[in-house]
């Protein structure tokens, strides 16, 4: 006997209930839905005019079809790679672009553009405090083969104040004759202090500028692309450097990363990636070019979702009492949100909810585990298309105090929505939460 569909059936609460949401979780999360209409809507005019900034890019640098062809051996005479790094140079208002699959990821991306840039004798110089736990490796924070303290590349740092302000006094008295690069971490990685907003990075880089103006002044602009309409490159950053499996890539990107700024230093860069004499003329992009084309053009759109869910995640568990940074109410200037828990099991439970969520492995548990670069065990829920993609839904934290996790991602809203439902449900049933 078949059995007859009924107007209950199809109700979009119903589906949610065969995908492990009670009628509790998806009341509460509505309510809090319903309150952020008019906040999302102005993330989708930002959207719109990236859409059409990264649309204007592909014109005027005449992408034709002939650029979604890719190319082997050496890679000579690339025309899809070259016309795509003139987009990206066009997009970010910049002189020279490197984008590449040889990039393998964002930690190599800061790397490159770190060591190429980088003489024995130099001093760099972070003013805005401790950066990405992988980074710590590359300076030699940790001690690690090939480090920039291995070829007498010294480093020093000046806190944000207790307030989150830059310690402009600070800064001065730490930039001397050695300093030749600053590196700015635009995110928050695995700390809970503010995002830096463009504005601000734009107002750092003014004052590092004022004191010498031949400091090159480099952005890590990982998770902040096209959550502004303006981009570090736009307020006097010298680079910008990110990873394509993040914002950038759209989620179609399968790997890659790319440095964006004065000529000088992008060829630096390339230099280095390749080799001396070498540089940019070298790099079969094989047969990926058309997913680096099609997840640009579609990046706006894909970061405005993950957007909106991080602010959904914020709304929630700010309600339940939980810190969030940021909070539910402030701007926004990447994608990640941190959720304090102050267990491992809530971290732990937070994690289980987003695997649980994933089109991809749904059907397996995270465990933390010691991953390399990490001074301690790390935990990552990602059911992801691409191994790694953050711009898919994903979270991870460190197993150690304050015991936050970083939520980020989902390719459409609606995942992402449905993934931080997930993490609720996974919370409460683990007596973690009650609602």
């Amino acid at each position: 006997m078949i059995e007859s569909t009924n107007e209950e059936n199809v109700t979009i609460q119903n589906i949610y209930r065969q995908l492990g949401i009670s009628d509790q979780v998806y009341g509460f999360s509505q309510e809090i839905l319903a309150q952020l209409r008019p906040r999302f809507d102005e993330i989708d005019k930002n959207a719109e005019y990236n859409q059409l900034k990264v649309l204007k890019a592909m014109q005027d640098n005449k992408v034709s079809e002939a650029c979604l062809l890719g190319t082997t051996g050496y890679g000579y005479n690339d025309l899809g790679r070259e016309t795509l790094e003139a987009v990206y140079a066009s997009v970010f208002h910049t002189e020279d672009a490197l984008v590449r699959p040889q990039i393998t990821c964002g930690t190599h991306a800061l790397a490159l553009a770190l060591i190429s840039n980088l003489r024995p004798g130099d001093e760099l110089l972070s003013p805005v405090g401790k950066p990405y736990d992988t980074l710590e490796e590359v300076i030699g924070i940790r001690p690690s083969k090939g480090s920039l303290a291995e070829y007498g590349i010294s480093y020093r740092q000046v806190d944000l104040l207790a307030n989150g302000d830059f310690d402009y006094n600070g800064i001065r008295a730490a930039v001397g004759e050695k300093t030749r690069l600053v590196t700015i971490q635009r995110s928050k990685g695995y700390q809970t202090r503010p995002t830096l907003s463009v504005k601000r990075i734009g107002e750092l880089i003014s004052f590092i500028k004022s004191i010498n103006p031949d400091i090159i002044c480099m952005v890590d602009n990982c998770y902040g692309e096209f959550v502004e309409r303006i981009e570090p490159t736009d307020v006097g950053a010298d680079m910008v450097v990110g990873s394509l499996i993040k914002n950038p890539g759209g989620g179609l990107a399968p790997i890659g990363g790319y440095i964006a700024g004065k000529k000088e230093c992008v060829e630096n860069a390339a230099y280095r990636l390749t080799s001396p004499g070498l540089g940019k003329e070298v790099g079969a992009s094989l047969g990926i070019l058309r997913d680096f084309y099609q997840g640009l053009f579609l990046a706006p759109t894909v970061t405005a979702g993950a957007l909106k869910g991080a602010i959904f995640a914020a709304n929630i568990y700010e309600k339940l009492g939980f810190q969030v940074v940021p909070n539910g109410t402030e701007s926004r200037h990447d994608i990640i949100q941190a959720v304090t828990f102050g267990t491992a099991e809530g971290v732990i439970a937070f994690c289980k909810g987003i695997q649980a969520a994933a089109p991809i492995d749904s059907f397996v548990a995270p465990e933390p585990w010691d991953m390399p670069g990490y001074d301690a065990p790390v935990i990552m829920a990602a059911g992801a298309f691409v191994s790694g993609s953050s711009i898919e839904l994903s979270a991870d934290g460190p197993m150690k105090p304050p015991y936050a996790v970083y939520f980020q991602g989902g390719l459409t809203f609606d995942h992402a929505r449905f993934g931080i439902m997930k993490t609720l449900q996974s919370v409460v049933d683990a007596g973690i939460v009650k609602i």
